[in-house]
């Protein structure tokens, strides 16, 4: 594709748009505009892939090329600036030649709520690697969605953290999230019906005797405490993952993994045995 649109070139660290893109990467999702930024050709690519509306594109000058290898809107605004300046801006520690400010989606609970909903429900998740490859599994496995608890009691770490979504490999951009607090998911959850389950190491039954193909939400703690007992204490059922191995617990992202496969696996079975 031709890019029409010649980008307009800034020099200044006081430019607007700058700043919006430093505001955006230290806060992510978080700023007066609920912005996020993007860094990388492959995340700018597989926002545009999902249907993520960006506001401006960020070029450094002598990688104009780039530009070509994307399918832009010309309603995109495109800025051309010095290498250096596009390094001091961004966070990643090899920063690539194109960063860009989008729009996210803003998911409504009925995308997640539906009638066979399978919801990954994450509280006080701290490492963005886990969160992003939660994201990941979640959309692999057929989830309808995700909610991140909100809250002091919860800290979730931001969606939209770079290191986050670089290990959802864009599944960030598609799989439908919301963040809300303790009171307002379980609300939600409650009165569509949804059987709500928590993990756990211990006092807990196998996750081999729980019928997971109904509407389900399922529970996953911080990576070094687990769930409270608190929210515990509010859920349907207490769920394992049977390890016979020497290991008390699993990482966050890996149970949430094998979670979600058992659930995919049942829900496929139960659909051949009806057809």
């Amino acid at each position: 594709m031709t890019i029409r649109i010649v980008p307009r070139i800034i020099q200044s660290k006081q430019n607007p748009r700058l700043k919006e893109l430093r505001a955006a990467l230290q806060r992510p999702g978080r700023g007066e505009s609920d912005l996020v930024a993007l860094e990388g050709i492959h995340l700018v690519a597989e926002a545009l892939r999902s249907g993520i509306t960006l506001q401006t594109i960020f070029i450094a000058q002598g990688h104009e090329d780039i530009l070509a290898q994307l399918n832009l809107p010309e309603s995109t605004e495109l800025l051309a600036l010095p290498h250096e300046l596009l390094n001091e801006t961004v966070t990643t520690e090899t920063p690539q030649p194109i960063a860009a400010l989008a729009h996210p989606r803003n998911w409504p609970w009925s995308e997640i709520l539906t009638p066979q909903a399978l919801i990954i429900v994450l509280s006080g998740i701290q490492d963005p690697g886990n969160l992003g490859t939660i994201l990941r599994s979640a959309e692999a496995f057929g989830a309808t969605g995700a909610i991140c608890l909100s809250g002091p009691n919860h800290g979730t770490v931001n969606r939209w953290n770079p290191k986050a979504m670089r290990a959802s490999a864009g599944s960030v951009f598609r799989l439908p999230t919301l963040a809300a607090s303790e009171s307002k998911a379980l609300q939600h959850l409650r009165q569509a019906g949804v059987r709500i389950l928590a993990t756990s190491s211990h006092d807990a039954s196998p996750l081999g005797e729980h019928d997971l193909t109904g509407p389900v939400a399922i529970l996953i703690g911080s990576e070094g405490s687990g769930l409270s007992a608190q929210l515990t204490a509010l859920c349907d059922a207490r769920i394992t993952i049977p390890c016979p191995g020497p290991v008390e617990s699993l990482n966050a992202a890996v149970a949430a993994s094998v979670l979600l496969y058992e659930a995919s696996r049942q829900r496929q079975q139960s659909t051949l045995q009806q057809t």
